[in-house]
């Protein structure tokens, strides 16, 4: 298969590089520049739209819509739960995406969690982190959000790979408009979050996307390399739950 040719290339082209760097944000006034360029069209346009979105749409139809590509993702993590020799979580997360698929009516409930079935989170940027990639330095992209320079050739391998959700399109137009219902629905669930941060928001951003990203790339060991202020997985604030946000729509 093309992608796990990519993940191949990737490994050997970037070998476990930065991780030693004492500066996670080299390109800081590169980033905060595409940062204040996403915080206005989030303001004008995300925004918004996610109000407006989450006004019209009953409960029970935006939990449908968000189980529906969630179980789509879930393709991409059985790949990874290979790519990274997790064969038990593979068969269990195989299991959850066939229940939801099927007796969950293509996904749009989510029936394989009420039975057991936990939800996983990998993509190929956990992968080529298993593999000992380093996460090479933070790196602010424009529409998408913050990322790093390896997270950002995880989501390339993503897009090469021919399964992601953006695939079920039949051309460019259906591709943009399941890519922006899904980030839609996405950023009106943060809108209860957003209470959330606090200081510069931009730091606040960055350090909760690396210490979340280094909290999933080990499965919960975080060590806490990074010099931000923020503890974002600090096991004393019982308040905080990892999933309240998605760094991806930040």
């Amino acid at each position: 298969m093309k992608w796990t040719l990519a993940l191949i290339l990737a490994v050997c082209l970037f070998p476990s590089v930065a991780e030693e760097e004492v500066d996670p944000d080299p390109w800081e006034g590169f980033n905060r520049k595409i940062f204040v360029f996403n915080e206005t069209l989030d303001e004008y346009i995300a925004r918004p739209l996610a109000q407006g979105y989450q006004y019209v749409t009953p409960e029970p139809v935006d939990q449908s819509v968000s189980a529906f590509f969630s179980n789509l993702d879930d393709v991409l993590v059985i790949i990874n739960d290979l790519g990274q020799l997790k064969f038990g979580q593979a068969a269990s997360d195989t299991a959850r995406f066939l229940i939801n698929t099927t007796v969950g009516f293509f996904g749009f409930f989510d029936v394989a969690t009420h039975i057991g079935l936990e939800k996983h989170n990998e993509d190929f940027g956990q992968t080529l982190g298993y593999w000992g990639v380093g996460t090479g330095p933070y790196l602010m992209l424009p529409f998408l959000g913050p990322s790093t320079v390896r997270d950002t050739g995880g989501l390339g391998l993503e897009l090469a790979s021919g399964v992601s959700y953006l695939d079920l399109g039949n051309n460019f137009k259906e591709e943009v408009a399941l890519y922006t219902v899904k980030n839609i629905d996405i950023r009106a669930d943060l809108i209860a979050s957003e209470g959330l941060i606090s200081g510069d928001r931009y730091t606040f951003i960055r350090s909760f996307y690396l210490q979340r990203r280094e909290f999933l790339v080990n499965d919960g060991v975080v060590e806490d390399e990074f010099e931000d202020d923020f503890d974002i997985f600090d096991d004393e604030d019982e308040d905080w739950e990892e999933d309240d946000f998605d760094e991806s729509e930040l």
